[in-house]
């Protein structure tokens, strides 16, 4: 999912590195390619490093996740361009809370929800992750997005919050997406990798949160 730059939060990962694994898509726009919002293009902040995860990755990863996404309540902890959240939200999740540290880039994506009337379906969050998740959700979350920034170390905390109680379901999965060099983040315990690829120089893996029901 796509990143600008601010401190410790923003998607400001160099995804610039990943354009060999995405499909070729203008600068500083998203376009939802499934579900109901499919084909809409939709402009976002231009900063350094922040574009949507790529149309090839984000084909394989909703791929990935089928029938659990119908309905679910999801989570894009990272949000930056809103790309994965808004991708969820387009094949049928019910609900999706995006956290960004960045104003602007909540901004936008509220201004995306609006034109495609999807307002209800979202909550915005200006915030850091490692803040939001001080407590759980009212709901606990059936799918978590964390793409954040590369080389800040962010996915494994994390991960460790997500693991200590309240915040999935029962059959949760958590996809994570990091740079190739990067170290995989240890998970809690129960947790397994269900899914695990390479695209140029990223690596994305969804994980399983506990045993499947």
């Amino acid at each position: 999912m796509a990143r600008g730059k601010s401190g410790a939060q923003s998607r400001s990962k160099a995804h610039s590195r990943a354009a060999s694994a995405s499909a070729p898509q203008s600068r500083h726009q998203l376009r939802i390619i499934g579900g109901q919002w499919r084909g809409r293009r939709f402009g976002f902040s231009p900063q350094p490093g922040l574009r949507p995860t790529g149309d090839r990755i984000r084909e394989t990863l909703f791929n990935w996740l089928g029938n659990d996404l119908p309905h679910a309540r999801c989570a894009d902890l990272f949000a930056g361009s809103g790309a994965l959240g808004l991708e969820a939200l387009s094949r049928g999740a019910a609900h999706c809370d995006f956290v960004d540290s960045e104003a602007r880039n909540l901004r936008a994506i509220e201004d995306i929800l609006s034109a495609v009337d999807g307002r209800t379906q979202a909550t915005c969050h200006c915030t850091t992750a490692a803040r939001f998740l001080e407590r759980p959700p009212r709901e606990p979350w059936d799918i978590v997005f964390l793409d954040p920034p590369f080389g800040e170390s962010l996915l494994a905390p994390t991960i460790a919050l997500l693991g200590s109680g309240g915040y999935l379901s029962a059959n949760a999965l958590v996809y994570v997406e990091l740079a190739k060099h990067e170290e995989f983040p240890s998970m809690p315990e129960g947790w397994t990798v269900h899914r695990d690829k390479q695209a140029g120089d990223v690596r994305y893996a969804l994980l399983e949160a506990g045993e499947r029901l």
